[in-house]
């Protein structure tokens, strides 16, 4: 039966379905059923995959691990950029500034190779001075840079540079509540940390969501840095395969497909959230 034979409301229903049809996501699915298909059909792409996927875990674990240390501390530099207190403000939004103000490739290798033995250096005197203390002391003071793995010093560094992002994020949704409901807590009696964990902070959160994961997506894709300390994540696997066996095309079509059918589920999840919420909380 065609469309013109529908009733007049089914006719319009079928009307408003096509032209909501994301004919992106047409185009992305038909694009991910080709390389599928050419991956279950073709030696050479199903070898490269297998070879390329052993980096799905590494990217995924430093994502998460990197994201949850980010959130956590953007949230506190988030706190302080909002805070009375003049120092603490001007602190944090040094921090904020000089952070964002860096390139994350550039960051990510001054922690690397600068911070991190520096670091190392510092527990190694802090050992030294605690020899007293016996085996922890000895522990402290015998800590080589090589053991600090590169894994670790990227996840150090995307943490740093997300957090500084994520604080803003956070700040605008803490100054987005509407100060009548700060001073009607006050009023009840509430001190200013139950104003701020209770009536601030759940709606500041509710309200940052959508950037939120927006920002997760981001470093999922920024994750692919930690390749160039050699940390064994897709790229990093692709960058081998692909050295050594001069497959460049076919090894970087996975590596695309990857990140792309990673990046386009996040955003969908993250579209379906925002639209589930409510209008105020957006």
């Amino acid at each position: 039966m065609s469309a013109s034979s529908l009733p007049a409301p089914k006719r319009q229903a079928a009307y408003t379905f096509f032209a909501r049809i994301p004919y992106w996501l047409l185009a992305a699915l038909f694009l991910g059923v080709l390389m599928v298909w050419r991956i279950t059909t073709n030696d050479s792409y199903a070898t490269i995959f297998a070879a390329v996927a052993k980096g799905i875990g590494v990217t995924i674990y430093v994502t998460i691990v990197a994201y949850t240390g980010a959130l956590m501390l953007g949230l506190l530099v988030g706190l302080a950029r909002v805070s009375s207190n003049r120092v603490i403000y001007e602190m944090a939004t040094f921090y904020v500034e000089i952070i964002r103000g860096v390139p994350m490739l550039v960051l990510l290798l001054y922690i690397a190779f600068v911070l991190a033995p520096a670091l190392v250096y510092a527990i190694n005197w802090l050992g030294v001075q605690l020899a007293g203390l016996g085996a922890p002391a000895q522990l402290l003071a015998e800590f080589r840079v090589r053991d600090f793995d590169y894994a670790s010093r990227a996840i150090i560094a995307l943490i740093i540079g997300y957090s500084a992002f994520l604080s803003e994020i956070f700040r605008a949704g803490i100054e987005s509540i509407e100060r009548g409901q700060v001073e009607a807590a006050q009023s009840l009696g509430m001190s200013r940390w139950q104003v701020l964990r209770l009536v601030v902070l759940p709606q500041a959160i509710r309200r940052v969501l959508p950037p939120l994961g927006n920002d997760f997506i981001a470093m999922l894709k920024d994750s692919s840095l930690v390749s160039v300390l050699g940390v064994p994540d897709i790229t990093q696997m692709g960058k081998v395969y692909a050295a050594s066996t001069f497959l460049y095309f076919e090894t970087y079509n996975i590596v695309a497909f990857l990140y792309l059918t990673m990046t386009i589920v996040l955003s969908l999840l993250v579209r379906w959230l925002e639209r589930k919420m409510p209008q105020h909380m957006r």
